[in-house]
This record gives structure tokens, sequence and C-alpha cells, in this order.
């Protein structure tokens, strides 16, 4: 190939090598950060548009795990789909034991937190990505790693959420955030990997709670909800505790799994005892949505002024949804998956919502001026 064909070709490819894809598409990228080679997966939402800036999440993979099986563990595609984020599954490296982890436990000298920091970044560049709404998620050492950005870039996560993993020794002891974030954490009691109660390499579960609770000024004494058995042959229940009342708007959630081992809830895998009572992405995107980096956003402060009423709670099959200043336009109900089971237009300042599901459900009520998700229990 002749130097004109070969510039020319590469010309081109570099022209669509920088398209933003279309909407609903899964696309694999990779850039040379500090001499690796590093790669991610990056989908964009069906209702994705160039003209608003979206949200992003990370959704980072365990320890020994990549990106493929992450995306379809931790599957939150049809969710983005809805909700219109930018969702970005990166790789992580193989460690000192050729392992492929994200750099929390001291088993290498990779620069995790910088290569994260870099990946927005270059999202940012080809996508319109809210710079204020970026959030992290992940699975165990995913999970890790979303402690240590809300520690280390905490001037960039509005919100994180860990499912199975909580914090090391020594990334505890230099975490000192300058404001508050909001965080979720998903966690077994029966968990053999990352144990509930801590060991000499993890911390437990409730030591890390405490300190989100004091970084964020929380109410130490928690709301907490017990989740209805929906599902009894998964051989655990879950218990929803809500630490709320913090700095900004900010909280503190934890969803305990008793008797749940070292696995992610409602994932299409059951494996090491796998709560089937709720969904995690659904409940980690109800979690990380409503907060921005300057705290609670504006538009639940709005919807909250409208003056709407959701009860009785727990429900007994029948709910009453009552705006006092404008009528609701239409009112949906999902299941604790994260499915649609109800889709009423309503045009109405009064409604009794016949609820066709038992169990946990989420209620998204929404006027011309905001929308609000509402969690309910139908006994």
């Amino acid at each position: 190939m002749n130097n004109k064909i070969l510039f020319f070709v590469l010309f081109i490819w570099t022209i669509f090598a920088h398209i933003p894809a279309q909407s609903q598409t899964t696309v694999q990228g990779n850039f040379t950060f500090e001499g690796i080679e590093r790669s991610y997966l990056l989908y964009v939402p069906a209702s994705y548009s160039a003209q608003s800036a979206a949200p992003l999440l990370l959704n980072l993979h365990g320890y020994g795990s990549n990106m493929n099986e992450q995306m379809q563990y931790g599957e939150f595609r049809p969710i983005a789909d809805t909700a219109g984020f930018l969702l970005v599954v990166p790789n992580g490296t193989p460690d000192f034991n050729n392992t492929m982890h994200w750099n929390t436990f001291g088993t290498s000298n990779v620069n995790d937190v910088g290569f994260l920091s870099a990946l927005m970044d270059t999202v940012s560049m080809h996508y319109n990505v809210d710079p204020h709404r970026l959030y992290s998620t992940g699975m165990s050492n995913g999970g890790f790693m979303s402690y240590s950005l809300a520690c280390f870039l905490n001037n960039r996560m509005a919100a994180i959420a860990s499912v199975t993993g909580t914090m090391t020794t020594a990334n505890f002891m230099s975490c000192i955030p300058t404001r508050p974030v909001p965080v979720m954490q998903i966690h077994g009691t029966a968990d053999g990997t990352v144990p509930y109660n801590g060991n000499a390499f993890f911390l437990s579960v409730p030591t890390i709670l405490t300190h989100w609770i004091d970084v964020n000024n929380c109410n130490a004494t928690p709301e907490v909800t017990l989740l209805p058995d929906v599902s009894s042959a998964d051989g655990c229940t879950a218990e929803q505790y809500l630490y709320s009342g913090g700095d900004a708007g900010s909280t503190v959630e934890h969803y305990k799994i008793i008797g749940g081992g070292h696995s992610w809830p409602g994932a299409p895998l059951n494996i090491n005892v796998t709560n089937m009572d709720f969904n995690a992405s659904a409940v980690i995107w109800q979690f990380l949505r409503k907060y921005n980096l300057s705290g609670l956003l504006s538009i639940s402060d709005e919807f909250a002024a409208v003056g709407v009423v959701v009860g009785p709670n727990p429900a007994q099959g029948t709910l009453t949804i009552r705006s006092e200043k404008e009528s609701l336009s239409e009112v949906k109900v999902f299941d604790a998956q994260g499915r649609l089971l109800q889709h009423i237009k309503a045009g109405t300042n009064d409604l009794q919502l016949n609820l066709k599901q038992k169990g946990f459900l989420f209620i998204q009520v929404n006027t011309k001026t905001g929308s609000k998700v509402f969690k309910v229990v139908n006994a």
C-alpha cells in the first residue's frame, strides 16, 4: 500500500473512530494510560440525545472477572435505555498474581483512580456528559474501587454504590473526603469472600456505614424496611436501612441480605446464595439518580413542593396518590426487578391505584414539573 493510500485510510479511520455511536449501541474503546493499554465498553442508551447532558455510570467488575462478564452480571442496559445515562464498563489489569483486578488491595502499582478519571474525560470528549452527575458502582473488588473513587476523586463523584465490597484498612485510613458523598452498600451476612463483619484485610460493613454516616452527617438511627420475601426459594431475605438527613440532602443506604452470599441480587446467574427479592441494579440507579455534586437534585425539591402524597405504606392492595397543587400526568408501577407492571395516564389530582402485585414496588409519579419514585410495600 503506497503512502497516499495509507494516509487516506488512516484519515478516514480517525474520523469515524471519533464519531459518537448511534443510540442503543455498545462501543468497545481503548487508550493508553501511563504506558498501559486500557479497554472499556460504552453503552449508549436508546434515549441518549447529544442535545442533553447525560449522567455517566461506571460499572466495575470483581476480582478475577472482566468487563464482558460484568456487563451481563450487573445488568444496567435496560435501565439506561429508559433513564438516559451513559454506561461505561471498563477492564481492570492483571495484578502481581496475573489476576484481573482494580488496585485497591495493594497487589499492583497500577494507578486505577487516575485511569478511571481519564476514562470519564475520554467519554466526555465524544459525548455530552453531565460533569456533575458522575457515578460509580461495582461488584466486590469493583465495589472497593467505587469507595476509592468516593475518597480520592471526591471532587468528581456525585454518589457511589457497592455490592459485596467494602474498604481495606489502608484506604480507609487515607480517606479524608472534603464533601459528603451519598453511599449505598448491598451486602450478604453469609458472604464468605468479603465477610459482613470484616477480617484482617477488609473492614466490616457496620464500620463502613458508620464512617460514611459520619462523613455525610446523617442521622445515626435508620429507617428500617423489611422487604417482602417474594422469592422464598433463594434461601435469604432482605432488609433496607436508610440513614437520612445528611448534609446537602445526602444519605447512606444499606441493603442487608440475611443469609445472602457473595452475589449481585437479582442477577441472571444464581450463585453463592443470590437474593431474588429485589434487583440490585434497579435500586442502585434509583439511589444514585437523586444526586449531583451539589447534593440532592433540585428536581426532587421542586417535586416535593408540589405536595404529592402516596399512601398508605405498607399498602393493602390499594394506594392513594394525591397532588395538592397540580394534576398527575401519569403513574408507573415497577416491581423489585425493575419490570413495568402498570402504566396509568392520570390527568387528575387524586388517583386510587389498585396494585396488581404484592411485594416491594416502585411507584413513579409524574407531573408537568417533575418526577419522583416512591418505594412502597404491598402486603
